[in-house]
């Protein structure tokens, strides 16, 4: 029986990797990856030579299909996201889907590990027995209407955001919900690292003293003060 492993790689720092994970993408026929060059650094990284195949967001059904072949013909594959944990936010969910729907007797199980979510929640110090996911915001349409919901709810809620998006997004905060509590994490793992919390005006205002910071990945959490 084949199998598909969904396997969590660092965020960052390319230590934080499991034992398990390293000798599973080791052991499988091929690795399924977003960017294969990306994917590359981390298996040179320890010395990993299992072939890769892209998998991505804009990648056709054929491809799709042939990974399915490929697990009925009894290989086994290790999915991979660019970063953290697959189907959190990212393409890999469509295969999962499939698998379970098409290919019942194949087997799919998580290697877990690094995820920007789960980090970001255990360094912020807000209440977390319940919060609310809504990964990337919309770029457009729909984006003032969440805003609203977040001011609205009694729920942690987080989401992931762009350096490109991160003032614009602080800005509707500001305007939604002065009073909630924003704790962003940016660039976890990395040498950049960095924490701040506030009201959204307060967060504002540092990046607007700190633009260097205007740069990399965010995790924004809104909570009650």
């Amino acid at each position: 029986m084949s199998i598909l492993y969904v396997v969590a790689t660092p965020i960052g720092n390319l230590e934080d990797i499991t034992l398990r994970a390293i000798r599973v993408l080791g052991e499988v026929d091929y690795v399924l990856c977003e960017d294969t060059r990306m994917t590359r650094k981390l298996l040179s990284h320890y010395e990993i030579k299992t072939p890769t195949i892209s998998y991505h967001a804009n990648s056709k059904i054929t491809k799709l299909e042939k990974i399915l072949e490929m697990l009925e013909e009894g290989k086994n594959l290790a999915l991979v996201s660019d970063a953290g944990t697959p189907t959190i936010s990212d393409p890999g969910v469509q295969l999962v889907e499939s698998i379970r729907g098409k290919l019942p007797e194949v087997k799919v199980l998580a290697i877990p590990g690094a995820s920007a979510l789960t980090a970001a929640i255990s360094v912020a110090g807000v209440p977390s027995a319940r919060f609310e996911f809504l990964g990337f915001l919309p770029h457009k349409k729909g984006r003032e209407t969440i805003f609203s919901e977040i001011a609205a709810s009694d729920t942690t809620t987080i989401f992931y955001e762009s350096p490109h998006r991160i003032i614009k997004t602080l800005e509707s905060l500001a305007q939604h919900c002065p009073d909630k509590k924003v704790s962003i994490s940016r660039e976890l793992t990395k040498i950049y690292e960095s924490f701040v919390s506030g009201t959204p005006a307060e967060v504002l205002q540092h990046y607007d003293e700190n633009k260097e910071e205007i740069r990399g990945e965010f995790v924004v959490i809104l909570s009650k003060k």
